[in-house]
């Protein structure tokens, strides 16, 4: 089964304890830090749409991709209910396609290595290259290979009262990628539904994914701990990009 196809009615609630205003908080600092006041911004791999509606609700204009229609579907329901007027659109980031060019393009929760090829990769940065205006700004975030290293052989659990989600990591050190296998259970009415998704992660490291923004024509890139204005160090687990799209003078 595709990932995040049965997950993504449950994802938000097995997702709770992350910090999607933090996270957009760190991206204020970044643009703070860049001089910037984006008007205009995309939500690679939107997923259920967090990270756009905290955009939205800062007064952009934003659009969400992603390429699974589950998860956009509850995106949208999200969206529609706040009343918040975001487009959604259902694409892979190696064929990212615009209609027109944003000022900030933002890719979340290491959503970058599920694109487990790294052409591909090079191709999705390529293309957000392309969808940037003139002085735009590209953040994203990875995990790091040592932290997906670290889940070979790692056993995991998330629940609440309606959803039990077990969670089995691998690493292929041959192939470079995390794989896990996700049982899920739901309840339906007085029983639960089970179903299995698998979701793989490649382990992308600084130098491949700095080798690719500047083939891509990326400039002004840096590296960030984890939602720190600082170098990453040896304890962090997931690190931050920024590169601009050249620079308006």
């Amino acid at each position: 089964m595709d990932a995040y196809h049965a997950l993504a009615s449950s994802y938000d609630r097995l997702t709770w304890d992350v910090d999607y205003a933090a996270v957009v908080d760190f991206y204020m600092q970044i643009l703070q830090q860049e001089n910037l006041s984006p008007r205009t911004a995309v939500d690679l791999a939107c997923g259920t749409g967090s990270v756009a509606m905290l955009l939205a609700q800062m007064g952009l204009q934003v659009t969400g991709v992603d390429m699974s229609e589950d998860m956009l579907c509850q995106a949208s329901q999200k969206a529609m209910d706040a009343g918040l007027p975001i487009t959604f659109a259902c694409q892979r980031l190696e064929k990212l396609c615009l209609p027109r060019g944003v000022d900030l393009a933002v890719c979340a929760l290491d959503s970058l290595d599920y694109i487990t090829d790294p052409e591909d990769c090079r191709r999705a940065i390529a293309k957000i290259y392309r969808s940037l205006n003139p002085g735009g700004c590209f953040i994203f975030d990875v995990n790091t290979p040592e932290k997906l290293r670290a889940m070979d052989n790692q056993v995991f659990l998330d629940e609440d009262e309606d959803v039990y989600c077990v969670w089995r990591g691998t690493f292929d050190e041959t192939t470079n990628i995390c794989t896990y296998g996700m049982d899920l259970f739901q309840r339906q009415g007085n029983g639960w539904h089970r179903s299995w998704e698998e979701h793989r992660e490649y382990a992308y490291s600084q130098q491949q994914l700095m080798a690719f923004l500047k083939e891509a024509g990326f400039t002004s890139i840096r590296v960030y701990g984890d939602r720190r204005l600082e170098e990453p160090n040896s304890v962090d687990q997931r690190i931050y990009f920024k590169a601009r799209k050249g620079k308006i003078l």
